[in-house]
């Protein structure tokens, strides 16, 4: 063998050990799932042309982001503001700061591969002036790693929306209730419910479209109105809560998966139990470990007899 091989050898050695004994091990492969191409806005209008329903979850961590990325059927990710009640105990999304988001989103890209990658600009980041609007954003996409931004609200966020795709940041608008106004609102209620109420949610999605949003995320609204304000737009149109005729879905990681112990709303459902398998985890090893059972033979490291009787005889000498 060669020095320079013998050299190799040496060197890669504290690699490859670390590698076979680290219990968390680093990903070696980073593949889009089943090779789909990156969700992009052009394939999303496709899939509105071709009535093929867009898919969205949300995440907020590089686990869920890898488990939204290991199914080709997800097209959609979105960081949704959620994490301040899901994540980080706030009681609502309005304490979530900017530097949380970032922190969180960035942590989702690196477990995203096709889905096309949304984050949610948080309450008061994007009410000042167009210049902090921008500012803002544009760490959102550097900072964050996020494809595109969602905003909540109508009318009155017109000139942000404009000034940010004018500059290349592709905007999510979200109509109908918005949960950073839930205050203001009186509460989680449905929107749309009155003709007045209807024709504002309707103004405002028509008038975020004008403006450059891509796509626009309806919640809570009936289900007449959801269907109805999709027909009349260009752009698809994401339901929460918002009826079937909408271009697409999208809930929260925590409802759909069941994990998470609040209020359940109407619109929401558990399409799996994680809580339960969760909790019966935690028993079982808590358990095992009180009763001696884990760790067991399997699950040891041992070492050769001859050089333990060695080291038991230097330590008898002191």
């Amino acid at each position: 063998m060669s020095l320079l091989a013998r050299r190799v050898i040496k060197n890669n050695v504290p690699q490859i050990l670390a590698r076979r004994l680290m219990s968390v091990r680093p990903r070696q492969d980073q593949e889009t799932s089943e090779g789909r191409k990156k969700v992009t806005i052009q394939s999303l209008q496709a899939q509105r042309r071709n009535k093929v329903p867009i898919t969205m979850l949300t995440a907020y961590d590089y686990p869920t982001g890898l488990a939204c990325s290991s199914n080709p059927n997800l097209d959609i990710t979105l960081v949704g503001d959620s994490l301040a009640q899901v994540c980080l105990g706030y009681n609502s999304t309005t304490e979530l700061t900017l530097q949380e988001m970032i922190h969180h989103a960035r942590a989702v890209s690196r477990g995203t591969t096709h889905p096309l990658l949304v984050a949610d600009m948080p309450f008061g980041t994007y009410y000042g002036s167009l210049a902090s609007a921008t500012t803002n954003a544009v760490r959102l996409i550097q900072e964050g790693r996020a494809d595109a931004v969602k905003l909540e609200g109508g009318s009155e966020i017109l000139p942000v929306v404009r000034q940010l795709t004018s500059v290349g940041i592709p905007v999510m608008a979200h109509v109908g209730l918005m949960p950073q106004r839930h205050v203001a609102l009186s509460g989680y209620r449905v929107q749309g419910r009155s003709i007045d109420s209807a024709r504002r949610v309707l103004d405002d999605a028509l008038a975020l479209e004008d403006a450059g949003a891509f796509s626009i995320v309806i919640e809570a609204v009936p289900k007449e109105l959801g269907s109805y304000i999709t027909q009349r737009l260009k752009i698809p149109t994401i339901g929460i809560g918002a009826g079937p005729g909408t271009s697409g879905q999208v809930l929260v990681w925590d409802d759909a998966m069941g994990t998470w112990p609040g209020h359940k709303a109407k619109f929401v459902r558990r399409f799996a139990d994680l809580q339960t398998a969760r909790d019966s985890g935690i028993t079982e090893y808590t358990t095992a470990v009180r009763e001696g059972s884990f760790p067991g033979d399997a699950e040891n490291y041992s070492m050769d007899n001859e050089e333990w009787d060695k080291f038991l005889a230097t330590v008898s000498e002191k």
